[in-house]
């Protein structure tokens, strides 16, 4: 995919923002305490977009941040590193709208309340989703095939991921990216990571410039979830850039409104994370373990296999099956609130998955939607006159 070029881009901004007014660069002031309410600048989107919701919920309110030194900073290390303009950045900036209701949603959870996988996975493994799945996969045969030939990412787990992530398309997000990007950027809530969150989302807000500069897309056109992830894998900007791919063909990338980008950036992002074409399946081995509690020391060791089988037999976990030799593999547990927790031995592909949202609840769950969809699909096309 060709980039625009730059001076394109910014007639092509200048041009979706219409003639926004911004204050003066040289202003500096620390993010305020209260909001500045405002009306919203008329623009005309380079694409058009989705019409905004009415809702505060989703569109904000108004904050200059061309006010804030930390965004200040931020536009001078944009123009110094990719060449962007001053003068489209600053327009660009008095569009942007805060969203307290973002801020509220990345806090965490309360403390106290016990994990419970059945519940969580219940919110998955449903008749709605596991239908949607098998007419998504119906729709997009080929493409799945194609992806699981190409990078060795079996249909079931990409079908999986992007069931899990928006039931097939059905729920994208209708969060502005820029308005989630900024916000959390420069105004993430008091957390112990704090500085390491608003870190990494201002290197998300960079990557989101630098996509929509390099395929002529008006910013704030991109609508996403709380978090800033777009399309039908819920991709970060970031994400895009490295890991999607344009698998029909058609010259550009769009996780938006195209499958079969979806299932090829999708599968892409596996292999760049540890997946191995190779490996025998299944991914998870269910399992039983001792009283004795020597097996303790392999819970928790992070996202990855690092035990041999042979190991976590000695410590008094014993599988179901016979696990495949010369593996690595790791030790899950599922708890399951006031209920037994289940513990599963997982291999180095499961553990790719974790690479995509880190909880071993949420790659169970695509592992068992994209098996529970495989086996509903097949059912059906056995019933099939």
């Amino acid at each position: 995919m060709k980039p625009i070029p730059r001076k394109l881009f910014s007639l092509l901004l200048a041009a979706a923002l219409g003639t926004a007014s911004v204050l003066p660069a040289h202003v500096s002031a620390a993010a305020p305490t209260k909001s500045q309410k405002g009306k919203k600048a008329a623009k005309k989107p380079v694409r058009k977009a989705a019409a905004a919701p009415a809702s505060d919920y989703y569109t904000g309110e108004f904050v200059n941040f061309n006010q804030w030194k930390e965004v200040q900073q931020f536009l001078d290390e944009m123009v110094a590193k990719h060449g962007f303009t001053r003068p489209e950045l600053e327009a660009l900036m008095g569009n942007v709208r805060y969203l307290d209701s973002v801020v509220q949603l990345v806090k965490p959870a309360p403390p106290g309340k016990p994990k419970n996988w059945q519940v969580y996975s219940s919110r998955f493994i449903e008749p709605i989703r596991i239908n949607a799945g098998v007419r998504f996969w119906n729709e997009n045969a080929e493409a799945l095939a194609r992806a699981e030939s190409l990078y060795g990412v079996p249909a079931e787990i990409v079908a999986g991921i992007i069931g899990v992530e928006t039931i097939y398309g059905r729920d994208t997000g209708r969060f502005r990216v820029v308005d989630t990007l900024t916000t959390l950027a420069f105004s993430y809530p008091v957390a112990p990571n704090r500085e390491a969150r608003m870190a990494f989302f201002r290197g998300e807000l960079e990557a989101t410039l630098l996509y929509a500069r390099q395929t002529g897309i008006d910013p704030l056109s991109l609508q996403g979830s709380f978090a800033g992830a777009v399309g039908l894998p819920q991709f970060m900007p970031g994400n895009i850039l490295k890991y999607a791919v344009d698998f029909d063909g058609d010259g550009h990338i769009d996780l938006r409104n195209s499958p079969s980008d979806a299932i090829g950036s999708v599968a892409a992002f596996l292999v760049g994370h540890g997946w191995q074409r190779d490996e025998p399946r299944p991914l998870v081995y269910p399992a039983t373990v001792s009283p004795a509690r020597s097996w303790e020391q392999y819970l928790d060791r992070g996202l990855q296999a690092t035990v041999r089988p042979e190991d976590l037999m000695a410590a008094g976990v014993v599988t179901t099956s016979s696990l495949p030799p010369g593996m690595l593999y790791g030790l899950v547990d599922l708890q399951n609130g006031s209920e037994p927790t289940e513990y599963w031995v997982a291999s180095n592909n499961f553990f790719a998955i974790t690479q995509y949202n880190r909880s071993y609840f949420y790659a169970m769950s695509v592992v068992e939607l994209g098996r529970a969809v495989r086996l509903a699909r097949g059912t059906s096309a056995s019933n099939s006159p």
